[in-house]
Protein backbone atom coordinates (compact mmCIF):
# COMPACT_ATOMS: atom_id res chain seq x y z
CA UNK A 1 0.00 0.00 0.00
CA UNK A 2 1.31 3.31 -0.92
CA UNK A 3 1.79 5.38 2.47
CA UNK A 4 0.62 9.54 1.81
CA UNK A 5 1.25 12.39 3.96
CA UNK A 6 -1.16 15.10 3.06
CA UNK A 7 0.44 18.49 3.79
CA UNK A 8 -2.09 21.19 3.67
CA UNK A 9 -3.20 24.07 5.90
CA UNK A 10 -6.79 24.17 5.62
CA UNK A 11 -8.27 21.38 7.74
CA UNK A 12 -11.43 20.99 5.36
CA UNK A 13 -9.04 20.54 2.48
CA UNK A 14 -6.91 17.45 4.62
CA UNK A 15 -10.27 16.26 5.33
CA UNK A 16 -11.51 15.97 1.99
CA UNK A 17 -8.25 14.49 0.57
CA UNK A 18 -8.21 12.24 3.51
CA UNK A 19 -11.74 10.87 2.33
CA UNK A 20 -11.07 10.76 -1.51
CA UNK A 21 -7.77 8.97 -0.71
CA UNK A 22 -9.30 6.04 1.47
CA UNK A 23 -12.54 5.97 -0.76
CA UNK A 24 -10.06 5.04 -3.82
CA UNK A 25 -8.06 1.75 -1.39
CA UNK A 26 -5.32 2.72 -3.53
CA UNK A 27 -2.96 4.61 -0.39
CA UNK A 28 -3.29 5.01 2.80
CA UNK A 29 -2.79 8.41 4.79
CA UNK A 30 -0.64 7.90 7.39
CA UNK A 31 -0.31 11.43 8.01
CA UNK A 32 -1.71 15.02 8.23
CA UNK A 33 0.05 18.45 9.19
CA UNK A 34 -0.52 21.54 8.48
CA UNK A 35 2.87 23.45 7.96
CA UNK A 36 6.70 22.74 7.03
CA UNK A 37 7.81 22.16 10.85
CA UNK A 38 5.29 19.50 11.55
CA UNK A 39 5.98 18.24 7.76
CA UNK A 40 9.99 17.82 8.36
CA UNK A 41 9.48 16.75 11.70
CA UNK A 42 6.76 14.11 11.08
CA UNK A 43 9.41 13.03 8.10
CA UNK A 44 12.12 12.86 10.36
CA UNK A 45 9.85 9.94 12.32
CA UNK A 46 8.43 7.85 9.45
CA UNK A 47 8.82 7.38 5.78
CA UNK A 48 6.52 7.82 3.12
CA UNK A 49 5.97 7.26 -0.20
CA UNK A 50 4.43 10.01 -1.99
CA UNK A 51 3.98 13.50 -0.23
CA UNK A 52 1.05 15.82 -0.90
CA UNK A 53 2.32 18.81 -0.54
CA UNK A 54 0.21 22.34 -0.48
CA UNK A 55 1.90 25.56 -2.61
CA UNK A 56 1.28 27.81 0.00
CA UNK A 57 1.99 25.80 3.04
CA UNK A 58 2.85 27.83 5.49
CA UNK A 59 6.15 28.94 7.07
CA UNK A 60 8.22 28.50 4.25
CA UNK A 61 7.88 28.47 0.13
CA UNK A 62 6.18 25.43 -1.79
CA UNK A 63 9.11 25.33 -4.10
CA UNK A 64 11.88 26.00 -1.13
CA UNK A 65 10.00 22.96 0.87
CA UNK A 66 10.27 21.02 -2.18
CA UNK A 67 14.04 21.56 -2.86
CA UNK A 68 14.79 20.42 1.03
CA UNK A 69 12.44 17.88 0.78
CA UNK A 70 14.44 16.46 -2.50
CA UNK A 71 17.67 17.14 -1.18
CA UNK A 72 16.96 15.59 2.45
CA UNK A 73 14.08 12.80 1.37
CA UNK A 74 14.80 12.03 -2.40
CA UNK A 75 12.86 8.71 -1.66
CA UNK A 76 9.49 10.70 -1.15
CA UNK A 77 8.09 11.80 -4.07
CA UNK A 78 5.94 15.04 -4.22
CA UNK A 79 2.92 15.46 -5.84
CA UNK A 80 2.32 19.64 -5.75
CA UNK A 81 -1.78 20.33 -5.07
CA UNK A 82 -2.43 24.18 -5.35
CA UNK A 83 -5.48 26.88 -6.24
CA UNK A 84 -2.41 28.96 -7.96
CA UNK A 85 -2.55 28.95 -11.99
CA UNK A 86 -1.89 25.63 -13.75
CA UNK A 87 0.28 26.48 -16.22
CA UNK A 88 2.67 29.52 -14.62
CA UNK A 89 3.81 27.40 -11.26
CA UNK A 90 2.88 23.72 -12.38
CA UNK A 91 6.40 23.77 -15.21
CA UNK A 92 8.17 25.87 -12.16
CA UNK A 93 7.27 22.94 -9.26
CA UNK A 94 8.20 20.32 -12.53
CA UNK A 95 12.01 21.73 -12.44
CA UNK A 96 12.03 22.38 -9.22
CA UNK A 97 11.86 18.01 -8.25
CA UNK A 98 8.21 17.60 -8.24
CA UNK A 99 6.63 14.48 -9.63
CA UNK A 100 3.61 15.88 -10.68
CA UNK A 101 0.96 19.28 -9.95
CA UNK A 102 -2.71 19.06 -9.28
CA UNK A 103 -5.02 21.53 -9.13
CA UNK A 104 -7.71 22.38 -6.21
CA UNK A 105 -10.16 22.87 -9.25
CA UNK A 106 -9.42 19.80 -10.59
CA UNK A 107 -12.04 17.00 -10.21
CA UNK A 108 -11.68 14.96 -7.11
CA UNK A 109 -11.07 11.36 -9.27
CA UNK A 110 -8.12 13.08 -10.59
CA UNK A 111 -6.54 12.55 -7.67
CA UNK A 112 -6.35 8.95 -7.62
CA UNK A 113 -4.93 8.49 -11.12
CA UNK A 114 -2.47 11.43 -9.80
CA UNK A 115 -1.41 9.27 -6.92
CA UNK A 116 -1.42 5.69 -8.64
CA UNK A 117 0.69 7.22 -12.12
CA UNK A 118 3.82 8.64 -9.44
CA UNK A 119 3.74 5.81 -7.19
CA UNK A 120 4.39 3.66 -10.66
CA UNK A 121 7.34 6.00 -11.16
CA UNK A 122 5.76 8.19 -14.01
CA UNK A 123 5.00 11.98 -13.60
CA UNK A 124 1.50 13.84 -13.55
CA UNK A 125 -0.05 16.43 -15.15
CA UNK A 126 -3.54 17.12 -16.41
CA UNK A 127 -4.32 16.41 -19.89
CA UNK A 128 -5.30 19.92 -20.41
CA UNK A 129 -2.23 21.56 -18.86
CA UNK A 130 -0.13 19.33 -20.98
CA UNK A 131 -1.70 20.97 -24.09
CA UNK A 132 -1.76 24.30 -22.31
CA UNK A 133 2.17 24.51 -21.95
CA UNK A 134 2.70 22.61 -25.21
CA UNK A 135 0.90 25.65 -27.45
CA UNK A 136 1.55 27.99 -25.11
CA UNK A 137 4.34 29.29 -27.36
CA UNK A 138 1.90 29.94 -30.06
CA UNK A 139 -0.21 32.40 -27.80
CA UNK A 140 0.14 36.18 -27.68
CA UNK A 141 -1.47 36.15 -23.69
CA UNK A 142 1.23 37.36 -21.23
CA UNK A 143 2.10 34.16 -19.98
CA UNK A 144 4.24 33.22 -22.91
CA UNK A 145 7.15 35.41 -20.80
CA UNK A 146 6.67 32.58 -17.88
CA UNK A 147 9.08 30.42 -20.52
CA UNK A 148 11.74 32.91 -19.94
CA UNK A 149 11.97 32.91 -16.30
CA UNK A 150 13.87 30.45 -13.92
CA UNK A 151 12.25 28.72 -10.79
CA UNK A 152 14.29 31.23 -8.98
CA UNK A 153 13.30 34.03 -10.32
CA UNK A 154 9.45 32.97 -10.21
CA UNK A 155 9.63 32.30 -6.84
CA UNK A 156 11.62 35.79 -6.32
CA UNK A 157 8.49 37.76 -8.36
CA UNK A 158 5.69 36.14 -6.55
CA UNK A 159 7.02 37.35 -3.06
CA UNK A 160 7.85 40.42 -4.44
CA UNK A 161 4.28 40.99 -6.05
CA UNK A 162 2.98 39.52 -2.62
CA UNK A 163 4.67 43.07 -1.33
CA UNK A 164 7.68 41.55 0.59
CA UNK A 165 10.75 43.61 0.86
CA UNK A 166 14.33 42.56 -0.31
CA UNK A 167 15.16 41.68 2.84
CA UNK A 168 12.38 39.63 3.66
CA UNK A 169 12.13 37.74 0.24
CA UNK A 170 16.27 37.17 0.79
CA UNK A 171 15.32 36.00 4.14
CA UNK A 172 12.71 33.35 3.14
CA UNK A 173 14.92 31.85 0.23
CA UNK A 174 17.90 31.65 1.96
CA UNK A 175 19.36 34.45 -0.32
CA UNK A 176 21.34 37.51 0.48
CA UNK A 177 19.56 41.15 -0.50
CA UNK A 178 22.23 42.27 -3.50
CA UNK A 179 21.41 38.93 -4.67
CA UNK A 180 17.67 39.67 -4.88
CA UNK A 181 18.47 43.03 -6.50
CA UNK A 182 20.18 40.83 -8.97
CA UNK A 183 16.54 38.90 -9.65
CA UNK A 184 14.69 41.91 -9.79
CA UNK A 185 16.84 43.58 -12.23
CA UNK A 186 17.21 40.21 -14.10
CA UNK A 187 13.51 40.45 -14.06
CA UNK A 188 12.26 43.41 -15.22
CA UNK A 189 14.49 42.99 -18.28
CA UNK A 190 12.92 39.58 -19.33
CA UNK A 191 9.63 41.04 -18.76
CA UNK A 192 10.49 44.08 -20.75
CA UNK A 193 9.67 46.09 -18.33
CA UNK A 194 12.06 49.66 -16.77
CA UNK A 195 10.40 49.77 -13.34
CA UNK A 196 8.85 47.97 -10.47
CA UNK A 197 5.63 49.32 -10.43
CA UNK A 198 5.42 48.11 -14.35
CA UNK A 199 7.07 44.76 -13.40
CA UNK A 200 4.41 43.95 -10.63
CA UNK A 201 1.71 44.74 -13.39
CA UNK A 202 3.24 41.76 -15.36
CA UNK A 203 3.10 39.79 -12.43
CA UNK A 204 -0.95 40.44 -12.14
CA UNK A 205 -1.12 39.72 -16.07
CA UNK A 206 0.89 36.48 -15.21
CA UNK A 207 -1.71 35.68 -12.45
CA UNK A 208 0.80 35.62 -9.54
CA UNK A 209 -1.37 37.53 -7.31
Amino acid sequence: MVKVLVADNHPIVRAGLNSVIKSSKLADIVGNVSTTSELFNFLSKEKVDIILLEMDIPEINGITALRKLKKEYPDSKVLIFSGQPEDVYALSTLRAGAAGYLSKNADVTVISDAITKIADGGMFITNELAQRLAFDESTKKPRRFFRKLSTREIEVLKLLAAGKRNKHVAEELGLNEKTVSTYKARLMKKLNVDNFVDMLQQAKALDLF
